[in-house]
């Protein structure tokens, strides 16, 4: 019996390893071409994920740090070479042109940027233990989160496929915020504490919106056509407008739910209907949602 050391210097049967070797490395190869979902999957064309998180946390930390005029000429150019690399492993649909999405991606950074500087505002106005400004840029999980959202959505607005995906959930794995980056976002947002909070893909939100952990903005069951297949393409989260408040685990489904402007929703409420502007909604004892109106 022939016997070797592996790296850790255990023995090894070398005869059942090469045996078990070219067995599964045959099955692994014949499963490649035997058309099965991972197999196409594998071979639907997209960048290495670690690359992506490599090239989205050097885009995140360009708008959250300081930087001279000849510093950002060079990472810029360096983040855009990367971005053109990274969309030419992609399958990009025959429209889409690689180069107009890189330019598209860096001309509406100072607006990203804005919009960040709004959204740490809106932290510092709404969270009393908040010290400094830097605090919330430095600590702050919805900072974050929001952050690496605008460039994700921006990617996802041109059409790219995969790359805004793999931002959003390597997002989500550090913040707990689990944001689709289909979904709208206006100015001055702000998620408290963050942990399990949920906004799906066909989300809108307002100017000015606060959410507690916890908050799902989802969708309902989800229709299927006359073959029995998903329904694609359609609006199924809800809409919530400007200077809404929703307190924490609150639940709000459906693509045709509104929160009306100026309402406030309280925890652990389950909503799958419109909301008035003004409205107040609690939870009552009995675990039924009890509104009551502040306007009208």
């Amino acid at each position: 019996m022939r016997w070797r050391k592996d790296q850790k210097g255990f023995p090894v049967n070398s005869k059942w390893l090469d045996d078990v070797l070219d067995a599964t490395s045959q099955a692994l190869v014949k499963a490649e071409t035997g058309g099965n979902v991972l197999a196409r999957a594998k071979h639907e064309g997209f960048p290495d994920p670690d690359l992506v998180v490599h090239w989205a946390e050097r885009a995140r930390r360009l708008l959250l740090r300081s930087h001279e005029v000849a510093t950002l000429r060079v990472e810029i150019g360096a983040l855009a070479g990367c971005l053109r690399h990274l969309l030419s492993l992609s399958n990009l649909p025959e429209e889409l042109d690689a180069e107009a999405i890189t330019r598209n991606f860096f001309a509406e950074l100072p607006s990203m940027g804005d919009a960040i500087s709004e959204d740490i505002a809106a932290a510092y106005a709404g969270d009393p233990a908040a010290k400094s400004y830097g605090e919330i840029l430095v600590a702050y999980p919805s900072v974050q989160a929001l952050t690496m959202h605008r460039l994700a959505h921006v990617l996802y607005r041109s059409g790219v496929p995969v790359i805004p995906r793999i931002m959003s959930e390597h997002s989500h794995g550090q913040t707990g915020i689990d944001i689709h980056p289909g979904a709208q976002i206006g100015h001055s947002f702000f998620i408290d504490h963050g942990t399990g909070v949920v906004i799906g893909e066909t989300t809108v939100i307002g100017n000015g919106v606060k959410l507690y952990q916890g908050v799902t903005l989802g969708a309902l069951s989800f229709p299927r056509d006359s073959s029995g297949e998903m329904v694609r393409g359609q609006k199924r989260h809800p809409t919530i407008e400007d200077e809404v408040t929703i307190y924490a685990e609150a639940t709000i489904l459906g693509g045709d739910t509104v929160i009306g402007k100026g309402s406030v929703i309280g925890g652990n409420v389950w909503i799958t209907e419109s909301v008035p502007p003004g409205s107040k909604v609690m939870s009552g004892h009995s675990d039924r949602a009890a509104r009551t109106k502040g306007s009208k």
